[in-house]
């Protein structure tokens, strides 16, 4: 397959139309002689464009608003006065437009002379040479000299008439002098990590500062000053670019047409010169990007304007941290030792692979076939994932298969399964630009899911309304021009008393659209679920005493909900990670169905994925009950398609979960594991369980691009290969799948799935794949959701959402619109049933756990990038109230305690939490914070209940015993013989 090159043009054209889109009738006027039809509301350049006619600009964007500012985009209209700006006026039926006239070019001409006289004049070593706009429209022009001689301006740091800061570098070499010289010139601005602003290239266009505001929604940049005086601001007037409120998210380092805003990387390695589309590995927006090449160098990221995920879009690590590929602490050689207290040997992939094949024989032999089991990763791709699933199903024949989908969505997959039909979300991300209420519940989409949340907060900004239901009061409550019509700040553990309260308020108010639910749900459950909600111990009254939620503020928030014309709902690992996860995710299906917001745009039920490639993961199998489908092992015919396609019998018995391994492996029963791209005894709850049972085991293989946390206990280490190194498809949590295209060449020489396809023919597998397009083939052939998604298509398309098959070749944009897969919906009796996790007077307190935006899972990625900058260590958030009968201030040491274990941590006294209740993030592996949670787990899917732990917290001196012995461990666990000579 060959890498997808960006075209100059056709339907993935980067070219910039010069605004947005619009939809409405069309309108028919001529341009330059060119009879072109639009939509109404177009504007005269973007139709200009559409027919092939280019009119010089410099304030304009197609992904912003128009503006009208730079004067550069003048045209003629046929009986009307003046040269208006083509930007800012709209199309109207049989205009006739002049875009080419001795008075335009004059008056361009003009334009671009007074933009010129106030700019260095060093485009030869200028770092944005032959990437600048301002340098493309003075050619545009015709522009060759400048009349004007040099005077007060922004550029000459000395104030002695140099044209260019070189030339005021070698005639006032004194930079003292040079600062003193001028007070309009304002130096370069290096405090962000990633790219530098430079006021003396300015412009003052503003498409930096409304691409921070119209499509990030942040509103850290603004214009201070007026007319000549006017310069872009990052926050208060004291404030540089990385202390401001700026996310760096790169809106208005792609939006600036010079060099005012660049990346530090184009400035060191060089302008690009070739571009790859491919797939963001972090969240699971799953966002589209090109990346800029100048060899098999990365140079930059930037967001794909026809990603459909992202539009665009991109945060921090998208589009900055990928720095990890390369740095120091990447393994690219394969290892083995027999014993975990021995030094790692360097090998030859031969050696490692031998090696590891003939340990897993080994002890199936010794211990049985159900001995030995795999994890997959939600970091690799689905062709990945199903080779490691099929590693366990056909070679190793049994279903020891699980994922780390199992710690975060699992409760998605059993929830809406039950309910709908079907285990993943039902919307696509442009649908939110359609609701008229959201529901925001267990989820911090600013930022675990940056993107999403700006184009949630472009919505709001539009007239949208917002119900936050979260302990912590997320970004989302009160941010700039937005604010949640209501906070429901539950006490954690009780989202089910909460989701039930709701549905309380609606259905005894007569709330509930009766049609949809007569037309698509089963009418006889509902009467049964109605009565059961109906019931006074369900009301926001009766509730709000364990709930902490105003019964007054609940009514209101189901009110407004119920009222929506498009209500939507959206969810994270605040609704699942819960001892009942599963639950709450049935509450929400039960919401969505009783006031009728599914099948449509504008509503539905939407799990924001964690990781890039969760939905993938579950989509493949990997599950120990299910195969790739969601078909579970003990369907016959399911197994049949398999059985066939691999000529093997497949075992009809579930295999082990996670948590089930690890308690067999303590127990002497399982013996050996191949894990590929998950580290586990960082992520996952019981640290002390987690290494009992990796220490317990014969063999464990870990598979990664660092020596992680996991690998203190491993025997084996297999390099593995980034997201740049990868050819194959991520799932995101829209269900849309995308191609994920070989940047570069791996590091270590093997694609990941070619590792795996290496250790199951060292065991006998067999298999022959030659490009990961032939395992999309056999997952399309077995797999019926995926049963018309091929490699073509996807170049020819961009990307699908799943199902696409013969009943939607087009794919899925929208599930359930003329009825649920399951045929009819169903309702559900949620109980709300107390967690076994209570606080008490030794520990009073209860712990809830999250991600930061700067960094992303265990931090194995983003931690050795520059996003360490913004989040140096996990902190615990305590509130005032609980800080001051403590004694603690922001910055002290507190030890962190519950029945399972204690660590120690720095404090941050924050409102943010209620008095109560306490927080942290788990992105640095020293802070061990799942030493302290328990191993209590959703009911029905075993998905650690991480929410919840009840702490007490007290001053500390520093790191606990554990966190000390931890690191002198990790530190003889990651010693490395030298290699032979």
């Amino acid at each position: 397959m060959k890498d997808f090159i960006i075209p100059d043009d056709g339907p993935f054209s980067t070219r910039d139309l010069g605004t947005p889109a619009r939809q409405g009738a069309p309108v028919k006027l001529t341009v330059d002689g060119f009879e072109v039809t639009v939509p109404e509301g177009t504007s005269v350049m973007r139709a200009a464009a559409l027919a092939g006619i280019s009119i010089p600009k410099l304030c304009a964007s197609d992904n912003l608003e128009a503006f009208g500012s730079c004067r550069l985009c003048l045209v003629e209209i046929e009986g009307r006065r003046g040269t208006p700006s083509s930007c800012t006026t709209p199309v109207a039926e049989g205009m006739v437009v002049k875009t080419e006239t001795p008075e335009i070019r004059k008056l361009r001409k003009g334009v671009m002379e007074l933009y010129i006289s106030d700019h260095p004049l060093d485009c030869l070593t200028c770092s944005a040479n032959g990437d600048c706009e301002l340098q493309d429209a003075a050619g545009e022009v015709g522009l060759r000299d400048v009349r004007y001689k040099p005077g007060a301006n922004h550029y000459d740091p000395a104030g002695i008439g140099a044209r260019s800061q070189a030339e005021a570098a070698w005639r006032a070499p004194d930079l003292a002098a040079m600062a003193a010289g001028n007070d309009n010139f304002l130096p370069k601005d290096e405090s962000n990590p990633y790219f530098t602003y430079d006021p003396s290239k300015c412009i003052v266009c503003s498409r930096c500062v409304r691409a921070c505001e119209e499509v990030q929604g942040t509103f850290a940049l603004t214009i201070e000053g007026r007319g000549f005086d006017s310069r872009v601001s990052f926050g208060d007037m004291n404030d540089d670019a990385f202390t401001s409120p700026c996310v760096s998210c790169g809106a208005c380092v792609q939006a600036c047409p010079t060099a005012t805003l660049q990346e530090k990387s184009i400035a060191e390695l060089g302008t690009p010169d070739r571009k790859v589309v491919t797939t963001c590995a972090y969240c699971g927006v799953g966002c589209s990007f090109e990346a800029h090449m100048r060899g098999d160098q990365l140079v930059r990221m930037e967001p794909w304007k026809h990603g459909e995920a992202n539009r665009g879009h991109s945060c921090v690590k998208g589009r900055f941290a990928w720095g990890y590929a390369n740095h120091n602490e990447r393994m690219t050689e394969p290892m083995i030792r027999d014993s975990i207290d021995e030094p790692w040997r360097v090998v030859s992939w031969d050696e490692a692979i031998g090696f590891a094949a003939g340990k897993l024989r080994g002890i199936q032999e010794a211990h049985g076939k159900d001995s030995i089991g795999v994890i997959t990763s939600s970091r690799c791709t689905n062709e990945e994932t199903y080779l490691v699933q099929k590693l366990a199903r056909a070679v190793f024949r049994n279903n020891n298969t699980d994922t780390c989908a199992r710690v975060c969505h699992s409760p998605t997959g059993y929830g809406l399964k039950t309910t709908f039909g079907t285990s993943a979300g039902t919307q696509n991300f442009d649908s939110v630009e359609q609701t008229d209420v959201a529901i925001v519940i267990g989820a911090n989409p600013t930022d675990g899911h940056p993107v999403f949340a700006s184009r949630l907060k472009k919505r709001l900004r539009q007239g949208a309304g917002l119900i936050v239901i979260d302990p912590r009061r997320i970004d989302l409550v009160r941010t700039p021009h937005i604010k949640a019509a209501h906070h429901l700040a539950l006490r954690p553990g009780t989202n089910v008393a909460v989701m039930t309260a709701l549905a309380h308020v609606i259905v005894t108010e007569g709330l509930v659209d009766r049609a949809f639910i007569q037309e698509r749900c089963d009418w006889d459950e509902f009467l049964a679920y109605a009565e059961f909600v109906s019931e006074e111990r369900h009301s926001p009254e009766a509730t709000e005493a364990q709930t902490g939620v105003p019964a007054g503020e609940l009514r209101a928030a189901a009110r407004m909900f119920a009222a929506a014309p498009n209500g939507s709902i959206y969810y994270g690992l605040g609704v699942t990670e819960h001892s009942q996860g599963s639950t709450t995710v049935m509450a929400i299906a039960n919401l969505a169905m009783m006031t009728g917001n599914i099948g449509r745009p504008g509503v539905g039920v939407n799990p924001l994925r964690g990781q890039n490639n969760v939905q993938g993961s579950c989509d493949m199998g990997s599950f120990p009950h299910e195969l790739p489908g969601y078909r579970h092992v003990s369907d016959a015919g399911a197994r049949g398609i398999f059985e066939s396609a691999w000529g093997v019998e497949i075992d009809p018995e579930p295999g082990l979960r996670i948590p089930n391994m690890l308690d067999e492996a303590v127990n002497g029963r399982f013996k050996g594991i191949y894990i590929q791209g998950e580290d586990i005894l960082q992520s996952d709850p019981d640290t002390k369980h987690v290494s009992a049972g990796l220490k317990a085991m014969d063999c464990v293989i870990v598979q990664d691009l660092f020596l992680n946390e996991t690998a203190n206990h491993a025997h084996v280490f297999l390099p593995g290969s980034t997201f740049l190194e990868k050819d194959g498809t991520f799932t995101n949590a829209e269900r849309r799948i995308n191609r994920v295209r070989e940047v570069m060449k791996p590091k270590n020489g093997h694609a990941d799935w070619e590792v795996t396809q290496l250790l199951a023919n060292a065991m006998g597998g067999n298999w022959h794949y030659t490009h990961p397009a032939q395992i999309m083939a056999e997952i399309a052939m077995t797999t019926p959701g995926f049963a018309g998604v091929n490699y073509e298509m996807l170049e020819e398309r961009g990307s699908v959402q799943w199902p696409c098959n013969d009943a939607a070749p087009e794919g899925s944009p929208v599930m359930h619109v003329d009825g649920f897969v399951r045929g009819k919906g169903q309702f559900i009796h949620t109980e709300y049933v107390a967690t076994d996790e209570k606080t008490g007077p030794r520990f009073p307190l209860l712990l809830t756990t999250g991600r930061t935006l700067s960094q992303y899972n265990v931090g194995a990625q983003t931690r050795r990038t520059e996003n360490v900058r913004w989040h140096e260590e996990d902190r615990l958030e305590i509130h005032p109230f609980d800080a001051e009968n403590r004694g603690l201030k922001s910055g002290d040491w507190v030890r962190l305690a519950s029945r399972s274990g204690e660590v120690s941590l720095r404090a941050l006294v924050t409102d943010r939490v209620a008095p109560g209740v306490v927080y942290t993030t788990f992105h640095h592996p020293s802070t061990q914070a799942n030493v302290v949670t328990t191993d209590y787990s959703d009911w029905a899917t075993n998905c650690p209940e991480y929410k919840v732990t009840a702490v007490q917290v007290a001053a500390s001196n520093g790191p606990s015993d554990w966190q000390e012995a931890y690191e002198a461990e990790a530190a003889l666990a990651r010693r490395i013989l030298p290699a032979a000579e």
